[in-house]
C-alpha cells in the first residue's frame, strides 16, 4: 500500500498544511485507522476507499477521527487527480457530511463545503486567558471563533492550550482583518490532539462567511497566520454553500511496509 503526503493550501513544499493520504480496497479495522494517524502524527490522515465513480473519505487526527476536514480533503482530490485518474476534472467524496465534489480550477483545487452556522456570544474572561488576549467579539458555531484586532495581535498570540480545552467548540481560532489578505486566522484543537493546525480548510465555512458579510463582498482571500502559512481563495455562495479553494504539492509518496498493513 503506498501512502501520499501532500501539502495543502501551498504550492511549495515546507508550508502549507501536510496530510497523509492512504487510499484502500475496503474499510479496515478503526483501531488500524487509529494507528495509522497515531504513527504519522500529522494533523490529518484521510482514508479513501474506490465506490464506483468516487470515493468514500474518512479523515482521523492522531487521536481521533473527525467529521469534515478541509486540507486532508484538498489532498485526497490532488492524489486522485493526479496519480489515479489523471484525465478527470472532477472528483465527489462520500462522507459522513455528505457528498464533498472538488473540481480542477486553473491552478486550484475547488471544494464544495457546507456553511457551518454560527451566533455571536459574549466575549468571556475565560476567552481572554485562554488565548493571553481579549477579543473584540466571539461566534459559536460547531468552533469558537474569537475576533481581535489586528492580523499582528492574531500572530503574536500565545495560547493557553489547557485553557483552550475548557472552552466550547470542537476547535478555537483566532482572527482579525488582513494586512496582505482580506482577514488572518491561526486555528487550535486541543481536544482533537492537534495544537495547533497549519491552515484549517473547514474553518473557513465559518469564518469565510462572517469576513464576507463584514467586507460587503462574496469572494475573500484568507491567510492562515501560522509558522508554515497557508492561502485560501473562499467564496460564499447563494445556496447555503462554501467553495474553498487551494493550490497544493506533493512531499512524498512512501510504500507501507507488510508487517503494518492491515489485516
Amino acid at each position: 500500500m503506498q501512502q501520499y503526503i501532500v501539502d495543502a493550501f501551498t504550492d511549495r513544499p515546507f508550508s502549507g498544511n501536510p496530510a497523509a493520504v492512504c487510499v484502500l480496497p475496503s474499510w479496515p479495522d478503526d483501531a488500524w485507522m487509529r494507528a495509522m494517524a497515531m504513527e504519522n502524527n500529522l494533523s490529518e490522515t484521510a482514508f479513501l476507499v474506490p465506490d464506483k465513480d468516487a470515493y468514500r473519505l474518512r479523515w482521523f487526527t492522531p487521536v481521533t477521527e473527525v467529521g469534515l476536514c478541509g486540507h486532508a480533503t484538498l489532498a485526497s482530490a490532488f492524489v486522485v487527480l493526479n496519480f489515479l485518474t489523471k484525465t478527470a476534472q472532477k472528483v465527489e467524496f462520500i462522507t459522513g457530511e455528505g457528498v464533498l465534489p472538488v473540481r480542477r480550477k486553473e491552478e486550484l483545487y475547488a471544494m464544495d463545503f457546507p456553511r457551518i452556522p454560527q451566533r455571536e456570544v459574549p466575549v468571556t474572561e475565560a476567552m481572554s486567558e485562554a488565548f493571553g488576549a481579549t477579543p473584540v467579539k466571539a461566534l459559536l458555531g460547531a468552533d469558537l471563533v474569537c475576533v481581535f484586532e489586528s492580523e499582528a495581535q492574531v500572530r503574536s498570540l500565545v495560547p493557553d492550550q489547557n485553557l483552550l480545552r475548557q472552552l466550547e467548540g470542537r476547535g478555537q481560532h483566532a482572527t482579525a482583518p488582513g494586512e496582505t489578505a482580506d482577514c488572518a486566522s491561526r486555528s487550535f484543537f486541543p481536544k482533537l490532539g492537534v495544537a495547533e493546525d497549519p491552515v484549517c480548510g473547514s474553518a473557513h465555512c465559518q469564518l469565510a462567511p462572517y469576513w464576507a458579510g463584514e467586507l460587503g463582498k462574496d469572494a475573500i482571500i484568507a491567510l492562515q497566520a501560522s509558522r508554515r502559512g497557508g492561502i485560501l481563495y473562499c467564496k460564499v455562495q447563494e445556496n447555503g454553500r462554501v467553495e474553498i479553494s487551494g493550490k497544493a504539492c506533493l512531499f512524498a509518496i512512501s510504500e507501507i511496509a507488510p508487517a503494518a498493513l492491515p489485516r
